[in-house]
C-alpha cells in the first residue's frame, strides 16, 4: 500500500482549527512562509490540505519592481516541498523546481529565495513537488511598477481560481491511470441533449474516447473555488458604483480550464501573463490553467456575478461584485456542456480523415509523423491535421453569440525589445496514450529524457511550434522566460507570455529569445499530465565571455 494510503507523513489526520480560506497580506524586503498541513472544509466537505501560513491560498505577496526580496521558507511537512514563482526572471536555481533548479525543500529545513525584483504584473506561487498544488500549495503574487501605472483605475481585486477535492491527488492519479474517464459524468447518449449522428458515433467509438472528454477531473469531485471559498460561501468584492476597478485574475487550478463572463458587464483585458497588452473590450474568456488575466470594469448597477465556469460545465467558482455588502444578483444556469467536434480531432476539412489510434510504422507512416516522434506505447492516437488556431476561443465559446478573446486579440502595449527574426524552428508534438493516462513531447516522457534538455544557444532567437496531437487542450508554460505569440501582430507588438494554450487538434507558435541562462522547466500545467510525464528541461547556455 502507497504512503499516501496509509496516511503516513503529513498525510495522517490533522487536529486543530481547519485551514483558513482567503489570504493575508506580506510585503518588504524579507518574508517568512511556512509551508503546514492541516483538515480544510469546504461547504461541509472535508479533506486534507497543504498551505502556506495556514490559508489556501496562501498570502499574497505584494512586491515593487527594482526592490530586492529574502523569502524563508520553513518546511513543516514530513516530505520535501518547494515554491515556484510562476512568470518571474529570476537566477535560475531560485526557480523553485526540484531536480532542475535546486533539490527542494527538505523536512522541517528553511530554504532562503533571494533575488531582485525585475518586473510588475499579476502572478502566483504554488508548490513543484510532486502533487501538492491540488491541495492548496499556491498563493497570490503581484508587483507594482516602479513607474505609474499604464492603466487608470479607481479599485483593484484579485481573483483566485482553483479546485478543493476531499479525495487525494494521488487517488485522482491512480483512478486517471485506470480509466482517464473515471471523473467523467457527462456521457453522450441517444438523447436530444446531445444529438450525435450514427457516423459520428462510430468514429468516437473508434477513438475510444467520448465527445463529451473535455476534462480529466471534472465537477463530480471538485469543487470550484473563489479565493478558496465554493460558490455557496459568499466571496464579495465590494465597490462604489461608477468606479473603474480592476480585476486581477489567476487560474491557480491544478487540472481545469475556466470560461469567465460577468453578466451586464463589459470587461476590458489590459494584462496577460502579468504583461501589458493594448486594451481589448470583451464579453468572456477563456483562462487556462496558470494564466493570469487582468481586466477592467466599470460596474454600474448594484450587483453583479462573476462566473468562472469549468470548461466543461460541471461546475463553477462564483465572486459577487457589489455596492452593498450581502446585495447579490442573479446566477444564471448553467450552459449545455459542450461537445468536441470534428477541428478537436485535427480533422483536414472535407477529407474525411479523423484522429487515428494505431501503433508501430503504420502510425507514423500514415500520420506523417516527424522522426523524432518515438512511436510507441506512449501514443494511443494522433489528430491527423493539426492547424494553427491562434484565433480560437477554445471550447464551448466558439457559438456564444457575444464577444469573446481570443490570442489573435492581443498585441503588447510596449515594443518587444528583440524583433529579430528566428534563425530557426524548433517543432515539438504533445502526445499521449489517454487509455494508459501517459503524457509526453515526441512521445518521450519526462522519466526518458530528464537528462536530455532541449538546448538554446546565449542569446539565440527561436521560433517554437507546438503541435498538439492529442485530443485535449494543453496549457504549456515556460519557466524564467517570456515569450511573444506568433498571433498575426507585427513582431514588435506580438504579445508577450509565459503560457500558450495549444487547442485539440491545433499548432500554436512562439518566438523566444534565450537570454536567462541556466536550466528551467517547460511543462503542460495541466498537473496531472505534468506528473504523467508532459515535462522537458530547456537549458540556455551562459553568456560567451
Amino acid at each position: 500500500m502507497p504512503a499516501w494510503a496509509q496516511g503516513r507523513g503529513h498525510h495522517r489526520t490533522a487536529g486543530g482549527a481547519p485551514l483558513r480560506a482567503g489570504f493575508d497580506q506580506l510585503s518588504g524586503p524579507v518574508i517568512d512562509l511556512a509551508v503546514g498541513h492541516g483538515p480544510r472544509v469546504v461547504q461541509g466537505r472535508k479533506g486534507h490540505g497543504i498551505a502556506v501560513n495556514g490559508s489556501v491560498p496562501g498570502p499574497l505577496i505584494r512586491l515593487r519592481e527594482g526592490q530586492d526580496v529574502r523569502l524563508n521558507v520553513t518546511n513543516h511537512l514530513d516530505e520535501d516541498t518547494s515554491i515556484h514563482w510562476h512568470g518571474l526572471l529570476l537566477p535560475f536555481h531560485m526557480d523553485g523546481v526540484p531536480g532542475i533548479s535546486f533539490p527542494g525543500i527538505r523536512p522541517h529545513q528553511t530554504f532562503t529565495y533571494e533575488f531582485p525584483i525585475r518586473q510588475s504584473g499579476t502572478y502566483w506561487y504554488h508548490s513543484h513537488s510532486g502533487l501538492q498544488e491540488q491541495q492548496g500549495h499556491y498563493g497570490p503574487l503581484i508587483i507594482d511598477p516602479a513607474g505609474a501605472e499604464p492603466a487608470d483605475y479607481d479599485r483593484e481585486f484579485i481573483l483566485l481560481l482553483s479546485e478543493f477535492t476531499p479525495l487525494h491527488p494521488h487517488a485522482i492519479m491512480e483512478r486517471l491511470r485506470k480509466g482517464e474517464g473515471y471523473f467523467n459524468y457527462q456521457q453522450t447518449s441517444w438523447t436530444d441533449e446531445y444529438p450525435l449522428t450514427a457516423a459520428d458515433r462510430r468514429m468516437w467509438a473508434e477513438m475510444r474516447m467520448p465527445a463529451t472528454d473535455i476534462a480529466d477531473v471534472t465537477g463530480s469531485t471538485y469543487t470550484y473555488l473563489a479565493n478558496g471559498r465554493g460558490p455557496k460561501e459568499g466571496l464579495e468584492f465590494v465597490f462604489t458604483p461608477g468606479e473603474r476597478v480592476r480585476l486581477r485574475i489567476i487560474n491557480g487550478a491544478a487540472q481545469t480550464f475556466f470560461n469567465l463572463r460577468i453578466p451586464g458587464l463589459a470587461m476590458t483585458v489590459i494584462a496577460a501573463d502579468g504583461q501589458n497588452v493594448k486594451p481589448v473590450a470583451v464579453d468572456e474568456f477563456q483562462i487556462g490553467t496558470a494564466e493570469t488575466y487582468d481586466v477592467i470594469v466599470t460596474p454600474k448597477a448594484e450587483a453583479y456575478t462573476i462566473i468562472a465556469e469549468s470548461m466543461d460545465r460541471s461546475g463553477m467558482a462564483l465572486a459577487t461584485l457589489t455596492s452593498r455588502p450581502g446585495e447579490r444578483a442573479p446566477i444564471p444556469p448553467p450552459r449545455k456542456a459542450p461537445l468536441l467536434d470534428m477541428g478537436d480531432m485535427g480533422m483536414n476539412h472535407g477529407d474525411g480523415a479523423a484522429g487515428h489510434s494505431m501503433d508501430g510504422m503504420s502510425m507514423r507512416d500514415t500520420l506523417l509523423l516527424p522522426p523524432d516522434v518515438a512511436v510507441g506505447p506512449g501514443i494511443d492516437m494522433v489528430a491527423m491535421a493539426p492547424v494553427d488556431k491562434m484565433g480560437d476561443p477554445g471550447i464551448g465559446l466558439r457559438d456564444v453569440g457575444h464577444r469573446v478573446l481570443n490570442y489573435r486579440m492581443l498585441s503588447a502595449l510596449e515594443p518587444n525589445r528583440d524583433t529579430r527574426a528566428p534563425s530557426r524552428l524548433l517543432e515539438l508534438h504533445l502526445t499521449g496514450n489517454m487509455a494508459r493516462y501517459m503524457w509526453s513531447f515526441d512521445g518521450k516522457m519526462y522519466s526518458a529524457v530528464s537528462d536530455v534538455p532541449i538546448r538554446f544557444a546565449w542569446n539565440e532567437r527561436v521560433r517554437v511550434k507546438l503541435v498538439n496531437n492529442t485530443m485535449m487542450a494543453h496549457p504549456i508554460h515556460l519557466h524564467g522566460m517570456f515569450f511573444e505569440l506568433v498571433n498575426g501582430e507585427d513582431p514588435a507588438h506580438q504579445p508577450r507570455k509565459n503560457i500558450v494554450i495549444v487547442q485539440p487538434g491545433a499548432s500554436a507558435q512562439f518566438d523566444l529569445t534565450a537570454n536567462e541562462p541556466g536550466d528551467w522547466a517547460f511543462h503542460c500545467h495541466l498537473l496531472y499530465h505534468m506528473h504523467g510525464g508532459m515535462m522537458q528541461t530547456v537549458t540556455v547556455e551562459g553568456p560567451q565571455r
